[in-house]
């Protein structure tokens, strides 16, 4: 089976002959954008413009888990990974998400490295973790690739958020976890978290990030961030972040709305 950007594979897409997580470990940056219109059109968009990943969001999103195997088709025909953000870091969740055919799964809310740990746990087969096997599903292509349960402990992605003040408190065991590839910043969530709600220039929200970054690169890990534009999404590329969010699909088709209206036109009130 073979699609735009490279084969399908059990870690998603290969892009040059690498799955997503392999392009991680490698340094490469990556860009994508949340999902959360619940639209498998629309995550098709955003692949076919050229992300590297998607995102679909089940935390806040207004999809649901039966969308994800749909969208893994969709987008992976333009050789583009999808990640899955569970509502909670369980074990049936996360592994739900993987046998759909994700290439990875982000863990909200997490607060300690144990906490990360355990959910890292539900991704990996046994002796290794707790993740229930099948084969009859998308990941393991309806049977006819079993050997990708073999690939799996190896090539599932762990995004841990970076949002509590328990996680910042535990900000380096956390890092340190195996497994834990990514370590990303929700803004809003952390502004909360600080004390400083929506204050993103606050010192010690920034401080934060520049902690993040420097945790990431001395673990081998990649820094990961959600920024709304290009502008920001630059600057948080120089800074060190190698997984860019950029947006959502919902922000994304808001603002270009927005900015396409002609001065004098459009709902005046609609100022929110």
């Amino acid at each position: 089976m073979s699609c735009a950007g490279g084969a399908r594979h059990a870690g998603g897409p290969l892009v040059a002959g690498r799955t997503l997580r392999e392009r991680f470990l490698a340094g490469e940056t990556t860009i994508g954008t949340f999902l959360g219109l619940g639209s498998v059109s629309a995550a098709e968009v955003c692949a076919a413009a050229g992300l590297d990943w998607v995102l679909v969001d089940l935390e806040h999103g207004g999809g649901d888990e039966d969308q994800v195997g749909a969208i893994v088709a969709a987008v992976g025909a333009y050789g583009t990974a999808t990640l899955v953000r569970v509502e909670q870091p369980e074990r049936i969740r996360i592994g739900r998400a993987l046998d759909s055919g994700a290439a990875g799964v982000m863990f909200p809310r997490i607060s300690s490295a144990a906490e990360a740990a355990e959910a890292r746990s539900h991704q990996l087969y046994p002796p290794e973790g707790g993740r229930g096997v099948a084969s009859y599903n998308r990941a393991a292509r309806w049977t006819l690739d079993t050997a990708a349960l073999d690939r799996s402990n190896e090539q599932a992605i762990g995004i841990v958020q970076i949002e509590t003040r328990g996680a910042v408190d535990d900000l380096e065991a956390i890092t340190a976890t195996p497994g834990a590839d990514v370590l990303f910043v929700g803004p809003q969530d952390l502004s909360y978290a600080l004390g400083v709600p929506r204050q993103f220039d606050d010192p010690g929200f920034q401080e934060v990030l520049d902690r993040v970054v420097d945790v990431c690169r001395r673990h081998g890990k990649v820094a990961g961030i959600l920024a709304n534009d290009r502008a920001t999404i630059d600057r948080y590329r120089a800074r060190g972040f190698g997984f860019l969010a950029l947006g959502s699909d919902a922000t994304l088709l808001a603002s270009t709305v927005r900015a396409s209206i002609p001065e004098g036109l459009g709902v005046k009130h609609a100022t929110g």
